[in-house]
């Protein structure tokens, strides 16, 4: 790392081949000083990647009102929405690294508390930066994992990063992680548990800029999140958020973003510091096009390759597999209509059998402007391939890679993107611009009764071989209310009910799970 900081702070060397000499003259120039070199302009460093809109993605409310709890007691009703650097909601999947405080910039900027800690300039050249992120959650589960248990417990989750510029040629990130629970009944998860690790530790190389953008290496361990976060998130719902290491190479422009990367997951050790998985590999190449404000198109091309010996194929052989996604999305929004269309398609080799799987994600809103409580709802259809025979010539079931599953199939956990139609509706209201109200109703099914039905991590959980439970697994609703209680503070209370189809009921009888949970989150 240090051998490519000292290289990118080296001097340009003269052109090749230059024979070029000045003429003799009388006049010197003034050497250069502190006082007469021209400023670095830091207004647009670091070249932020703006989140991309989800699918059900809503918008939020504007004009005058109060924007926070905190604004609403104090009396401050606002002519628009304040700038801020943090989404108002708890759950925030986006990267620390990404979260944009060029504003304070401009000297006109609303001050604030924690600003002295932000972008200290260092002389002309260098730029420094902190921030953290601590949140509780409560949660009481009953029926928990699809068992007959009842379980209460705590989350604890700690984040602290620091961010060190040299222009905007070299970066420095690293950011520290703490996550714990207390009060499990059942064996915590391994994305509930990580003690002092480093979530995010990287550095970024400027190797060009070209068409009003520039073009950077990164190399270190990362976050990822790309376009609707189906196959690929930072998971923000759990307790330890999902990270990879290796490298990427990323190009902003105003109109578009270009990345490829390979990558390898990091595998969670409570007691001991992450390592990477030796035997699994994730590159890809992903562009985003975006037209106009609202409107955005992905396209991307995926690859994981698995060497755990875990795939089963036909004639119980196991052995390793390598799977391919080609995908494309548009999304966006046009007099008050929204809209959102996704198609992934999915080939490669599992142990001894060809892979053919295909996923669908499709839906369409309105939003209500100007009626009280800025209301919107949405009408979705989704749908990933299952295999109606887990052993023959070819695996039909799509694989969901490392997705951010709980906020399309249902924050109890139990469904993934693999073998599964989603009906489902969504109801989006603001009773006020710092509270959120959002309400989704889902009924599943298998898509091939004779395969499993996945949870959100894609591990297979239950199955019938012989296709007599059907394929009702149930129907879900979701209730979250977000307040926004100022800048920093969000508290987030939640309800989840499955209701058991004719599926569940034969497989996991007496099991109908609902989960309560309150999060609250602290972010500076």
């Amino acid at each position: 790392m240090l051998c490519l900081v000292s290289q990118a702070l080296a001097a340009d060397p003269a052109p090749a081949g230059s024979t070029t000499v000045a003429p003799p003259t009388h006049e010197t120039s003034a050497p250069e000083t502190p006082q007469n070199r021209a400023r670095f302009d830091w207004s647009k460093v670091p070249p932020v990647t703006a989140p991309s809109r989800p699918g059900m993605f809503t918008v939020a409310p504007s004009g005058p009102g109060y924007y926070s709890l905190w604004d609403h007691v104090s009396g401050n009703q606002r002519q628009t929405s304040p700038v801020s650097p943090y989404a108002p909601y708890a759950l925030m999947t986006t990267p620390a690294f990404d979260i944009d405080f060029r504003y304070l910039e401009k000297p006109e900027h609303e001050k604030d508390i924690f600003d002295p800690i932000k972008r200290i300039h260092i002389g002309d050249d260098f730029l420094l930066s902190f921030g953290g992120n601590f949140w509780y959650r409560y949660a009481r589960e009953s029926d928990a994992r699809l068992s007959t248990t009842n379980d209460n417990y705590h989350l604890i989750r700690s984040r602290f990063h620091a961010d060190l510029w040299y222009q905007d040629r070299v970066r420095l990130f690293a950011e520290f992680l703490d996550a714990r629970t207390f009060g499990q009944g059942l064996t915590p998860l391994p994305t509930d548990v990580n003690h002092t690790d480093m979530l995010n530790l990287f550095a970024d190389i400027k190797i060009a800029s070209t068409r009003d953008g520039p073009a950077y290496i990164r190399v270190g361990r990362q976050e990822l999140l790309y376009g609707s976060q189906r196959l690929i998130s930072t998971l923000d719902w759990v307790n330890t958020r999902r990270t990879f290491q290796g490298v990427k190479g990323f190009w902003r422009t105003p109109t578009f973003d270009l990345d490829a990367f390979w990558v390898r997951p990091m595998n969670t050790e409570m007691g001991r510091f992450d390592n990477w998985d030796e035997k699994r590999e994730f590159f890809g190449l992903w562009g985003t096009y975006k037209p106009m404000k609202g409107q955005l198109a992905d396209f991307y091309f995926l690859s994981l390759d698995d060497n755990r010996n875990l795939a089963v194929g036909r004639n119980n052989v196991r052995g390793d597999a390598i799977v391919h996604t080609l995908g494309s999305r548009l999304a966006g929004d046009y007099n008050q209509f929204l809209y959102e269309l996704e198609g992934m398609y999915q080939f490669g080799q599992y142990s001894n059998q060809d892979i053919s799987a295909f996923a669908v994600a499709s839906g369409a809103g309105y939003h209500f402007k100007g009626a009280p409580m800025n209301p919107q709802f949405w009408l979705r259809y989704d749908f990933a391939s299952g295999d109606n025979n887990l052993t023959d010539g070819s695996r039909n079931t799509f694989n969901q890679l490392f997705p951010f599953g709980n906020y399309y199939l249902g924050w109890i956990d139990r469904v993934g993107r693999q073998n599964i139609h989603d009906f489902n509706a969504q109801i989006n209201l603001h009773p006020q611009p710092w509270a959120t109200f959002t309400t989704q109703y889902h009924r599943f099914y298998l898509a091939n009764k004779r395969d499993f039905l996945y949870n959100a991590a894609g591990a297979a959980t239950l199955r019938d071989a012989t296709g007599q439970s059907g394929s009702y697994v149930g129907d879900e609703i979701d209730f979250r209310f977000n307040i926004h209680v100022n800048r920093y503070e969000d508290v987030l209370l939640g309800y989840s009910k499955l209701f058991a189809g004719d599926f569940l009921k034969a497989q996991a009888p007496r099991v109908s799970p609902d989960l309560f949970y309150v999060q609250y989150n602290f972010r500076f």
